[in-house]
C-alpha cells in the first residue's frame, strides 16, 4: 500500500524551534456527500469572528515572525492560515472553491492552522521541507497562463523531485499538485509551532479526517505526527 513519507530538512528546525505537523494520507472513495466541505466553511467563517481559540493570535503571529527569519515579508504574503483569516474578517465569509477544500480550509480557519491539500498522486518523489537553491521550478499561472518561477535560495519551501509544489512554506501551492475532489490519493499536512497545542493540532486532524468521511463514505486514509 501506498505511502506519503515527507522529509523535513534539518535547517528547519533553526528556522522554526518545535515545529511540528500532522501528515494525513488519504485514498479516497466516491463522493456521497458533497456538500460537507459547504458547510463546515460556513461554520469555521462564523468562529472567525465570534470564537477563535484563545492561542490564536500568539500562533498566527509566531509564523510572521518565522516567515521573517527566512526573507518573507509576512504583511505581504502571510503564511495561508493568517491570509485566510484576514480574509474573513474583512469579507465576513469565504466563497466555496471545491468540497475538499473547502474542507481543509474550514479546518484553517478553525483552528488557525496552515493547512496544505496536494494531489499526491502528481508528486515525484515524496514531499520534502527544504530550503530553496533557487534552481528549483515552481509550476503557477499568470494572467490565465501557465508559467514557471523560481524561488530565491534560501526561502522554505515544499517540493519533490520535479520542483516546488508550495512557495513560502505554505504561502502559495503549485498548480502541476493542486488538489480536487476528484483526486483518487490526497494527502494534507497541517503545519503548527508551539504556540498552538499539541492536542489542537491532533483534534484539527480529526475535524480533517471526519468531514472527508462524511464526504466520501468508505475511504480509507493514514495520519502521522511528524517532529524533531
Amino acid at each position: 500500500m501506498f505511502k506519503v513519507s515527507p522529509s523535513i530538512a534539518p535547517e528547519i528546525y533553526g528556522i522554526a524551534p518545535g515545529f511540528r505537523a500532522l501528515s494525513i494520507y488519504v485514498q479516497a472513495a466516491p463522493v456521497i456527500n458533497p456538500r460537507v466541505g459547504e458547510m463546515a466553511l460556513k461554520t469555521a467563517c462564523k468562529a472567525v469572528i465570534t470564537d477563535s481559540p484563545q492561542w490564536a493570535e500568539a500562533h498566527l503571529t509566531a509564523w510572521a515572525e518565522v516567515f521573517q527569519r527566512f526573507g518573507a515579508k509576512p504583511k505581504r504574503t502571510p503564511c495561508s492560515a493568517d491570509a485566510l483569516r484576514k480574509r474573513v474578517l474583512r469579507d465576513g465569509t469565504m466563497p466555496t472553491l471545491d468540497p475538499v477544500v473547502d474542507l481543509y480550509n474550514a479546518v484553517s480557519l478553525f483552528y488557525a492552522v496552515p493547512v496544505g491539500g496536494e494531489n499526491i498522486s502528481a508528486y515525484q518523489g515524496s514531499p520534502r521541507l527544504i530550503l530553496a537553491k533557487g534552481t528549483e521550478p515552481f509550476d503557477t499561472v499568470k494572467e490565465g497562463a501557465p508559467a514557471v518561477e523560481y524561488p530565491p535560495q534560501g526561502e522554505v519551501i515544499w517540493c519533490d523531485d520535479h520542483g516546488v509544489t508550495c512557495r513560502r512554506w505554505n504561502w502559495r501551492q503549485g498548480f502541476r499538485t493542486r488538489l480536487s475532489v476528484d483526486a483518487q490519493e490526497m494527502w494534507f499536512i497541517l503545519e503548527s509551532l508551539p504556540q498552538m497545542p499539541l492536542e489542537k493540532l491532533h483534534e484539527a486532524g480529526k475535524m480533517l479526517t471526519a468531514g472527508l468521511e462524511k464526504m466520501m463514505p468508505g475511504l480509507w486514509f493514514e495520519v502521522s505526527l511528524i517532529e524533531e
